[in-house]
């Protein structure tokens, strides 16, 4: 009726931001359609989704998606790789290497998890934790002291 034209386009619906299911909110997160070129420094989780080259480091842990690209060596905790790496990893804790994932590199860990179907080439040294040091017995006190 009034002001109705018919060749105005339909409004669009607004877009949310994709919101990667699972991880902690203060997780840094490099998107699908971002390439980082450079040196990562986190306390927090490392996401990445889409392409890195260069190095991270972090205290927590850094997770690869099913269709990331990652040329860096990692420095972490915990490292879960699904899509692909080429670079060493370090990790305090352990490395899962799900089914579809790949990592050209050297591993040092206290634990490795490599499931069926997953790719690996590179060299694995397992670490232990640091054994705790003999504990000191204190002298038996002779009775004559008390």
């Amino acid at each position: 009726m009034w002001n109705n034209r018919e060749d105005s386009p339909a409004p669009q619906p607004r877009r949310e931001p994709r919101v990667h299911q699972g991880l902690p909110r203060n997780a840094a997160v490099i998107g699908e359609t971002m390439h980082v070129v450079g040196e990562i420094r986190s306390m927090e989780e490392v996401y990445v989704a889409g392409k890195l080259d260069g190095s991270v480091e972090t205290q927590s842990a850094v997770s690869v998606a099913p269709n990331a690209k990652v040329k860096a060596n990692i420095k972490a905790r915990e490292v879960t790789i699904h899509g692909t790496v080429l670079g060493s990893v370090v990790v305090s804790e352990k490395i899962v290497i799900h089914e579809n994932g790949s990592l050209i590199g050297d591993i040092k860990a206290a634990g490795i998890v490599i499931e069926d179907g997953a790719y690996f080439k590179g060299n694995i040294d397992i670490i232990r934790a640091a054994a705790p040091g003999p504990v000191a017995v204190p002298d038996p006190v002779p009775p004559s002291a008390i």
